[in-house]
């Protein structure tokens, strides 16, 4: 029988059989490489020595003879890393935590590599593992903290992040400035300014404090303060492309687009077009959006996904979301429904206000508005649902996953299952302090929540659900414009958003036919176009009187923690109203997906011209 002497694809350099395709039923006890030792050391000072070629064919060697040797795959993972070989470094610490999930060190580097790259549901699973294995180790709290923090759970984060002060003997600056971007998404915005100011009194040379004090700055509407700081930051890493860019999207947010622009420019002139990473590609797109200029807009979105695509490895993981929602529908039918009960309201609490809607369809502008009403609280994106969602197996002891675990709903001992659900929603809101002194009610902004539209409304019968549509193709266009992790991935290409954006809205008229809703859908262009009636008609059905308030609501000085929050900071503007017009052919694959969702929204999509290649009518 012939070997097989092909290299792994993976790039680790080891043959398949010895790697990816490696049997580890196969393996020889640790004890067997023992006289292999004075080979790996002869490799570990090879590469100490910068002999990083020698040190790789020692380590190869050995590996083909101790395919599982902990000790030789960190070595090998040692000198990937030095040749920049990523996805190959990877796969090793994946094997090297398969073998040993006690192995701090290789769990802690794949977290943070997963955390780095974007992938933050997975390294959130190793990082909280970490705290298991180490509950007393300031890295393993300052890992979960970050993780929680860019998950969108920033208090969750803190929590954990004020774990890691306590345990250390004395304050780090790179720690303060990271409890200090956690305050700020929480909108304390006061008290991260204080930690940033104690962050750079202890180091004043690291660059991320500098700028996350800027971005401080921009987004409590201090542009000439978040200025200065860049400045200070320019003179720690003169000519440093994250400085440049933050510098545009200062001038983009002040309506400077030509001189936004020219900062771009000049990254690409430093590194070139092709070294413009998905940040500044996705910004240069904005902005030549804002200018006018939708051809090379969209060049740069498309050129910005691409890259945002091969840092994160993979695209819109199309079959987990087709099964969840395919699930979802055949529980939450009207036969079932009859028989299932539903929390009861909890008197003297503020109530949630669930505020839906595809992300960029409008909802951080809507929620602008309510919440500058006396009587209702901003809550922003809240993962609660979606937390809720995934205990529910756990909670109610059920062999079934979500949606199917709440059949056990039916049994004796879970009769009262859904108020003690609610409660636990409710605890947590008022944990996050988002509940201010007075308010009847607070928002639910979580982008995609319609996701668990049955879920809520057995949760929360009586909240009033205001579904925010916008016209389907600005909605895509609108997303594949920013990087967005919402919606399995679904926003790195814009086929991909445009399934999803289906999948949801035939969800969300599966719940609509099979369930009674407190619904109430609004559209973003009649909210634009004649916002007191519409808030009017909103605030009517929440059962809240108008107030003026509402209307002026670029004055409301919270803190909106969304892409959308230097937009809601300006006056009511309609510039991105249809603004797919300008890209209907770049748009034309999309068009045959999203027309009947526009038709049942009461949509047309305007014909492309005959210059293009012919009219495509896909109109009402």
């Amino acid at each position: 029988m012939a070997i097989d002497l092909r290299s792994c694809a993976c790039g680790s350099g080891l043959r398949y059989a010895r790697c990816c395709g490696l049997d580890l039923n196969t393996l020889s006890p640790p004890q067997a490489t023992e006289p292999l030792r004075p080979l790996l050391a002869e490799a570990s000072a090879a590469l100490q020595k910068g002999e990083a070629e020698r040190a790789e064919a020692l380590v190869l060697r050995l590996l083909e003879l101790a395919p599982a040797w902990e000790d030789a795959l960190t070595l090998l993972y040692s000198v990937r890393r030095r040749q920049n070989k990523a996805a190959a470094a990877e796969v090793l610490l994946r094997r090297i935590v398969a073998l040993n999930p006690n192995n701090f060190w290789a769990t802690n580097e794949l977290g943070l590599t997963l955390f780095q790259r974007g992938a933050l549901a997975e390294a959130e699973t190793y990082a909280r593992n970490l705290v298991r294995l180490a509950p007393r180790n300031p890295q393993a709290h300052n890992l979960l903290a970050l993780v929680l923090t860019e998950s969108n759970r920033p208090h969750s984060g803190e929590y954990h992040y004020r774990q890691v002060l306590a345990l250390l003997e004395k304050p780090d600056a790179v720690l303060l400035a990271n409890l200090a971007w956690n305050l700020k998404t929480q909108g304390r915005m006061q008290e991260a300014r204080g930690l940033y100011e104690q962050s750079v009194s202890l180091n004043p040379d690291v660059l991320q404090t500098w700028l996350g004090w800027a971005r401080l700055e921009d987004a409590d509407r201090n542009p000439a303060r978040a200025h200065e700081l860049l400045d200070r930051a320019e003179k720690v890493s003169p000519g440093a492309a994250s400085v440049r860019l933050l510098r545009a999207v200062l001038y983009g947010h002040e309506g400077k687009l030509e001189q936004a622009l020219a900062e771009i420019d000049s990254i690409a002139d430093a590194v070139g077009d092709a070294g413009l990473g998905a940040n500044e590609l996705l910004e240069k797109g904005r902005l030549l959006d804002r200018l006018r200029r939708p051809q090379e807009a969209f060049a740069a979105f498309a050129a910005g996904k691409k890259k945002a695509r091969e840092a994160l490895g993979h695209g819109y993981l199309a079959d987990q979301a087709n099964e969840l929602v395919r699930r979802l529908k055949g529980f939450f039918t009207a036969e079932r429904l009859a028989h299932l009960p539903r929390a009861r309201r909890k008197e003297g609490e503020p109530q949630p206000i669930f505020i839906l809607g595809f992300p960029r369809s409008g909802t951080t502008l809507l929620e602008q508005m309510l919440s500058a009403h006396p009587e209702i609280s901003a809550g922003d994106e809240l993962p609660l649902i979606h937390d809720i969602a995934q205990s529910l197996q756990r909670v109610l002891n059920s062999p079934l996953p979500y949606p199917e675990a709440l059949a056990e709903l039916w049994m004796a001992e879970y009769r009262d299952a859904l108020d003690e659900l609610r409660d636990t929603y409710l605890k947590r809101a008022r944990e996050m302090g988002i509940i201010r002194e007075g308010a009847r009610w607070f928002t639910d902004k979580m982008p995609l929540n319609e996701t668990h539209l049955g879920l809520i409304a057995l949760l929360f019968p009586a909240s009033p659900l205001i579904h925010l549509v916008r016209h389907p193709l600005d909605v895509v266009l609108s997303a594949y414009s920013i990087h967005l992790t919402h919606g399995y991935f679904c926003a790195f290409e814009l086929e991909s958003i445009a399934q999803h954006y289906a999948l949801i809205a035939d969800l969300v008229a599966h719940y609509r036919s099979e369930m009674t809703l407190r619904y109430m859908q609004i559209r973003y262009e009649d909210l634009v176009a004649r916002p007191k009636h519409a808030l009017q008609r909103i605030l009517a059905h929440i059962g809240v009187p108008f107030h003026a308030n509402c209307l002026n609501f670029s004055e409301n000085r919270r803190y909106a923690r969304t892409p959308s929050y230097a937009q809601v900071a300006e006056p009511l503007y309609d510039r991105a109203v249809f603004r797919y017009r300008e890209y209907l052919e770049p748009l034309r694959p999309v068009i045959p997906i999203l027309a009947p969702i526009a038709q049942r929204m009461g949509y047309t999509i305007d014909e492309l011209p005959a210059a293009s290649g012919g009219k495509l009518k896909a109109s009402a």
